[in-house]
């Protein structure tokens, strides 16, 4: 199914989209380094949001420098 992995800043601003392509049915792993992702990574609270299929599921995840 089309995959899709994005970060997302608490405004609501797409910061970083990890995935976005077609996967097989299967575990996966992908390494979020958010230096290369975001102009100026700041500590805080972001939210990413996971899309397979018409399964959608958003998290939330903590940035500690």
């Amino acid at each position: 199914a089309k995959v899709a992995l994005k970060v997302y800043d608490v405004l609501g601003n797409e910061v970083a989209t990890l995935v976005n392509e077609y996967k097989p049915a299967g575990s996966f792993e992908v390494e979020f380094n958010p230096a290369s992702s975001i102009k100026n990574p700041a500590s805080g609270i972001y939210f990413y949001r996971l899309q397979a299929g018409s399964f959608v599921e958003t998290k939330k995840m903590i940035l500690l420098k």
